[in-house]
Order: structure tokens, then sequence, then C-alpha cells
């Protein structure tokens, strides 16, 4: 593996591809700059132009990296994150900017979404469902070896895992940086993997840095659009990693998770963990007084 060529160059298309979509999108926002403000947590106007930015990133960087890599595979699966990755963005722009309030109060989470679908009531919630369900599919298929039974599981479960993920980044999306905190924490070890994974994680420490500051600040937030695809390239480097019991494992957590997070809060958790809660309040802004 070449540090330089599948370490270095992703981590910088992720970083330059996020930086130059946040600039643009800045200077012209998409049907106005009050199109995209949102009320966050703590009362704070903050702009969803962030999250936008954040999966133009995703998808871009890691298709880059792909055009300029010499090793068909590893483009192959920088080619399915960015899939995953523009699945997730574009099923979660719908979401944050087609759901209105009535739709969020009725439905919520993914039981809610799922009861909602079986009332026969289509939410953009169970669209988005879809949407990347469909997206992860096709990515596990490109990064899936083997032919036959053993193909096709690994397949679905590499489509589940993706999916997965990219559902738990958003979940996890309900404080300032704490949702790209978990996608650094978990990409930063694939930096030791083989070099499909390896790119993938690159990317995804690139995008992250280059948005951390501004959601830390509040002055952005990642939306369904922005967690979703950046989860999506966590999920797509994790389906991809040779090892199969990392893979199983990861796939177990996230189901855990994402079970538990129908009953628990994770703000609670980590506010009462205090590791967790110095973590997660690290580089963040001053509460209101």
């Amino acid at each position: 593996m070449s540090l330089a060529r599948d370490v270095l160059a992703p981590a910088l298309l992720g970083a330059g591809a996020t930086a130059a979509a946040a600039t643009v999108l800045r200077s012209r926002p998409p049907g106005g700059p009050g199109r995209w403000e949102r009320r966050n947590f703590a009362g704070r106007d903050v702009s969803l132009l962030g999250g936008a930015a954040v999966g133009a990133g995703a998808v871009a960087a890691p298709l880059a990296a792909a055009l300029v890599t010499r090793e068909p595979a590893v483009a192959r699966t920088l080619a399915a994150a960015a899939l995953a990755a523009g699945a997730g963005a574009g099923m979660g722009l719908v979401d944050d900017l087609g759901e209105g309030p009535a739709d969020a109060a009725r439905a919520k989470g993914l039981r809610g979404h799922l009861g909602a679908l079986a009332r026969g009531q289509v939410t953009t919630g169970s669209l988005k469902i879809a949407g990347i369900g469909a997206g992860a599919l096709l990515a596990a298929a490109l990064v899936t070896p083997g032919r036959g039974t053993s193909r096709l599981t690994g397949t679905l479960a590499g489509a589940a895992l993706v999916a997965g993920t990219a559902n738990l980044h958003n979940l996890f999306d309900l404080r300032p940086g704490r949702s790209l905190k978990v996608a650094a924490a978990l990409a930063a070890p694939m930096l030791l993997a083989a070099a499909p994974t390896a790119a993938i994680g690159a990317c995804t420490l690139g995008v992250v840095g280059a948005a951390l500051p501004a959601d830390l600040a509040e002055r952005t937030m990642l939306g369904d659009t922005g967690a979703n695809a950046v989860g999506a390239l966590v999920g797509t480097a994790l389906a991809a990693h040779p090892s199969r019991v990392l893979r199983g494992s990861a796939l177990v957590a996230v189901v855990a998770l994402t079970l538990a997070s129908e009953r628990v809060s994770f703000s609670a958790v980590i506010d009462s963990t205090p590791a967790l809660h110095r973590l997660d309040d690290l580089g963040r802004r001053a509460p209101q007084r």
C-alpha cells in the first residue's frame, strides 16, 4: 500500500471537495439561504448547507480517488463508496427539505417510519430507507468477493452494514460535531487496513476535517444529508474490510445500537458517562446562559 496514493491523496481530496462545495453553496444557496436554515437543539439558527457540502464531498472524494488509482479493485471499491454516499446524501436531502413538522411528529425513528408505511402512509423517512437501502445493496455487490450463495449472503450482510451505519450516524447527529467525531473514530483505524478500505477511511477523515469546525461552532449542521452520507462512507469501508470477523462484529454492533436507540437516549447515556461526555463536548462552543 502506498501511503501517498492510498491515504494522503484521498484525505486531501475529501477535505478539498468538502471545502469547495461549502464555498459554492454559501455563495449561491439553492432556493436562497432561508430554505436551509434550521433551529438546533440549543435554539440557535444554523444552516443545512454544511450537510449538503459534506454530502458533495463524500461523493466527489472517492470518485476522484477512483479515477487516479491504478488498481481496478481499489477503484471499484471507491466507486462503491461514492455510490453509497450519493444514495445517503440524496435521500437525506429529500428528508431534510421535504419533511414538514407534521410528518416529523407522526413518524420518528426506524420503527415510526416503518409503522407509518404499514398503515399506508409514505413518509419521506420511508422513502429514505428504501433509497439508502438500494444504494447500499449496489455498493455491497461491488465490494463483496466470491460466487454463488456465499457472495449473495455477503452482499446482503454488507448492504445491511452500509445502510445501518448510515442510519446510525444520523441517530448520533443530535449535538454539534457528535456524528462527525463518531465517523472519525471509526475511520481512523481503517487507515491500517488494505488499500481499498484505507482509501475510503482517508476520504472520510478528509471530509470530517473540513466540516467539523463549522459544525462544532454551530454555524452549520449535518442534517440527514450529511450524516447519512458520511455514515455510508464509513459503512462501505467496513463492508470492504478483509476481516470477516470485523465485518460481522460491526454488523452486530450496528444492529444492537439501532435497536437500542428505539428505547434509550444516546444523549442521556453520553451525558451520564464522564469520559464520553468530555469527548462529546470537546471543541464545542460554550452553552448560552
